[in-house]
């Protein structure tokens, strides 16, 4: 077993014990979590607020079907894991920590992906500012070229995965980091921005064409969200 995996695991055990102000200080506010057990979080907006750019019932199905569907499923491993422990069944933990690698980190992705992103009449879209746009503009050129090499990366994922703007805690760089399937980005990097590219995430509304999706996304985007974050990292 990897030692990412490990240490990864090991982060969020520690966060369930810390309580929120662990949670903020590593980029994990939405995570949501009631006597020890993961909660899907209220989204801030209504299903449909987030049209044209994203439909209302693939938010719905992307909130209560599939985001749902981690949570649940990360409890059911971390409460097998807890009577594993209690046995010192060294092979069963070892078998049940892909599974809380992986809907952990489906719920910590989605919750903080919904936090992203925000109806434009609440700021969805707007640019960032201050100390985060110097940064783009330093590492970038601009906005829009670092749009241009944002959804370059999500394009690049062979199946399922997510595509990050990261702020690196040991040089304090921000740049673009892709994960698998439901990887979370813990360690060395902070995230600041997610954009989600499993099919889940717009299949239904824009089916192959999956670059309009990647277009689309950044007309909601709460860039007030990613600033908050990049100066907390």
């Amino acid at each position: 077993m990897s030692t990412t995996l490990f240490r990864s695991i090991a982060t969020r055990t520690a966060i369930r014990s810390a309580g929120p102000a662990s949670c903020k200080a590593t980029g994990m506010a939405g995570m949501s979590f009631a006597r020890g057990k993961a909660t899907l979080p209220d989204l801030p907006y209504d299903y449909g607020a987030l049209e044209p750019a994203v439909s209302g019932k693939i938010m719905e199905l992307h909130h209560k079907n599939h985001h749902n569907t981690y949570v649940n499923s990360y409890n059911d491993a971390t409460e097998k894991m807890a009577a594993a422990e209690s046995k010192s069944d060294i092979g069963a933990k070892i078998a049940l920590q892909p599974l809380i690698q992986f809907h952990g980190g489906g719920h910590l992705n989605h919750s903080l992906f919904w936090e992203n992103l925000a109806p434009r009449s609440s700021g969805g879209g707007e640019p960032p500012s201050g100390s985060l746009k110097q940064a783009i503009d330093d590492g970038y050129g601009d906005l829009e070229s670092f749009k241009t090499k944002f959804n370059a990366a999500l394009a690049s994922i062979q199946g399922s995965g997510w595509s990050w703007l990261v702020r690196d805690t040991q040089t304090g760089q921000i740049g673009i980091r892709t994960y698998a399937n439901q990887d979370p980005v813990v360690g060395q990097f902070v995230p600041l921005l997610g954009i989600d590219a499993w099919e889940h995430a717009y299949y239904l509304q824009y089916q192959n064409r999956k670059a309009e999706y990647f277009k689309a996304i950044w007309d909601v985007v709460n860039w007030k969200a990613v600033e908050k974050r990049y100066q907390g990292a």
